[in-house]
């Protein structure tokens, strides 16, 4: 069993301690319960999706740590999730430690006493859990009281509606600012304005706009790259109905979907508005009137769609009768519906874009085409007699300035690739004036929540150029990146990269002296010395 350490035990035991008897737990989660994403199928059957620890303060009735774990994740959470409760529990908590903790679950509670010992906080078993009972109760309460996905008379039409589109692939034949009006006329509307995302390979799908207004808005304030937060307050502004495409396995989120079988393809529905945020489900008429949508927007690419091919976005107009989904007679009258191409409309998005990116020319460019794909990437450090054998010229060497040995070694990023590869990336790499600088700049999603630590080169002519991209809450890359930053202060900002073949080989991962075919010695910057600000993913797809 890990114990804890002597320090954060003396570090527990200053924190006051309180005459309060705290619960904890952990539960399984169902499918819609909040740890979830909003585009659950709330009306889906419950799923096992994952485990929730929570520990509370009973005596005062409020929740003082909370996280979310997969199943198979140790009991190691749990004290993480009460070592957080202590130091830093959720607002209006103050740091403390409890008098007693009570579980419900013999196991774990065998489990703390040995890893609380010496805390002086009384530990016992007991059968139930108030607070904790009745706080997943809310929870189950919350997702029960959620609509479906989709209301019963279009569930089983809508998806079948989005398929047809998705063979039909408009992305392949229309960008993101070639809109398609769609007169409805019905359920007060009178115009949809479809968006088709796609044609970056991106994220799939169509944006139907109830106004032409919100669609300029949102187009605008993402062309002049606002900050995280603006960008998802404009995000969750636009007032439109959706269709997105996504793969029903558990793959990983940058799945390329062309490669996934039509069986697995799953179509995900939503509404987007100014007053409500993101909502993943739809009301009756909001379904009605996308099912007539879809099948106007099918129809009509299905006779024109040659006619968009080669960039081209001509003046097309069609008519199509389509029966109503609401009308339930034996007979449904069909109603007209007209849809059209808005090529001035396109021309004038088109032209926004263009005016925002000249008059954008003091933004940095971030390229991403330097490192090989697949490569083997790593920061370590260099002892400084093996720099001397690699100075020497056993690889070949480009020193930028003089480096006084200071602390256990040199730092390097390592990129292991294949011999071509390699020799590919030196070459390049002296061709865009050396290597000048590495540095780490804070990147962010705009359109999500993931935060990013870039790891960037600067080259000779000024260029910087992606060779990492790497998640926050990363342990290895934390860890290896405060030791680089710990490094770089010794040796007084002095870095460097080291270029290796034997990817495939029994080297991977560990380059040997006859492995390592360049050495470029740079300069550590930091992300104020950049002065970059976060960089933000382009979002181009949702224009």
């Amino acid at each position: 069993m890990t114990a804890l350490n002597l320090s954060t035990r003396r570090r527990l035991k200053q924190l006051p301690q309180i005459a309060s008897v705290w619960e904890g737990d952990r539960r399984p989660l169902v499918t819609g319960m909040p740890s979830n994403s909003d585009w659950t199928d709330a009306g889906s059957e419950p799923q096992p999706n994952g485990e929730c620890i929570l520990w509370v303060d009973g005596s005062q009735g409020m929740v003082r740590a909370m996280d979310v774990v997969t199943p198979d994740t140790g009991p190691e959470a749990v004290v993480r999730a009460l070592l957080r409760a202590m130091e830093y529990p959720h607002n209006p908590n103050s740091p403390a430690r409890p008098q007693k903790i009570v579980v419900s679950d013999r196991e774990l509670l065998f489990y703390l006493r040995g890893v609380l010992q010496d805390l002086d906080i009384v530990l016992d078993y007991v059968p139930s859990l108030p607070l904790i009972d009745e706080i997943f109760r809310g929870f189950q309460e919350a997702v029960s009281s959620r609509p479906p996905q989709l209301p019963p008379q279009h569930a089983d039409v809508l998806p079948d509606r989005a398929i047809d589109i998705w063979h039909d692939a408009p992305w392949e034949v229309l960008a993101d600012h070639q809109i398609v009006a769609i007169e409805i006329n019905r359920w007060d509307l009178t115009t949809l304005y479809a968006s088709v995302m796609g044609m970056l390979g991106m994220e799939f799908g169509v944006l139907f706009y109830r106004s032409l207004d919100s669609l300029k808005r949102f187009r605008q304030r993402v062309l002049t790259n606002e900050s995280l937060e603006a960008m998802e307050e404009a995000f969750l502004g636009q007032d439109c109905l959706f269709v997105t495409f996504e793969s029903d396995r558990d793959e990983e989120d940058d799945i390329d979907l062309s490669t996934v079988p039509i069986g697995a393809i799953e179509p995900v529905f939503g509404n987007l508005h100014p007053l409500e945020g993101l909502r993943s489900f739809l009301y009756d008429e909001e379904a009605a009137a996308l099912l007539v949508a879809l099948e106007a927007l099918h129809r009509f690419l299905r006779q024109h769609h040659t006619k968009f091919e080669h960039n081209a976005f001509p003046t097309v107009s069609s008519r199509y009768r389509i029966p109503l989904p609401d009308d339930e007679t034996e007979k449904p009258t069909p109603v007209s519906i007209k849809v059209s191409t808005m090529p001035e409309l396109a021309a004038e998005l088109l032209a926004m874009a263009d005016a925002e990116e000249s008059g954008s020319t003091d933004a940095p460019v971030v390229r991403d085409d330097l490192v090989p794909a697949n490569a083997f990437l790593s920061l370590g450090v260099v002892p400084w007699d093996m720099l001397d054998v690699l100075r020497s010229g056993t690889a070949e060497h480009h020193q930028l300035q003089e480096v006084k040995a200071a602390g256990d070694g040199f730092p390097v990023v390592m990129i292991q690739t294949s011999r071509p590869k390699a020799k590919t990336l030196i070459e390049a790499l002296k061709a865009a004036g050396g290597l000048q600088a590495i540095c780490f700049n804070p990147g962010a999603d705009p359109l999500g929540s993931e935060r990013y630590d870039l790891g960037l080169f600067q080259t000779g002519n000024g260029d910087l150029h992606l060779f990492g991209e790497f998640g926050d809450g990363d342990p290895t890359h934390t860890a290896a990146r405060k030791k680089w930053d710990q490094r770089c202060k010794k040796t007084h900002g002095c870095c460097g990269l080291i270029i290796a073949k034997g990817l495939t080989g029994a080297s991977r991962g560990n380059p040997q002296f006859k492995d390592m075919v360049a050495l470029f010695e740079a300069r550590s910057l930091t992300a104020k010395d950049l002065g970059l600000g976060t960089l933000q993913l382009q979002v181009a797809d949702w224009l």
